[in-house]
């Protein structure tokens, strides 16, 4: 079970490192007027800082380093 969050870890660091954040689309308002809808899709953008991509991926290593040994 170590060795697997150490993985999971590992490669979460490292994707940070690699994309900086990652953003999704959230739909906030809509409005029905007859036929017609109306509704608005905003792009959120959520940046990961440089340091916690290194914590996440040097945890992960040590986990993994470290976490099989018994």
């Amino acid at each position: 079970m170590v060795r697997f969050i150490g993985i999971v870890l590992l490669l979460a660091g490292i994707a940070a490192l690699a994309y900086g954040g990652f953003s999704y689309t959230r739909q906030t308002h809509e409005a029905k007027l007859g036929p017609l809808e109306f509704s608005i899709r905003r792009t959120e953008t959520i940046d990961v800082p440089v340091w916690a991509g290194v914590a996440a991926a040097l945890v992960g290593g040590l986990l993994l380093a470290v976490g099989g040994r018994k």
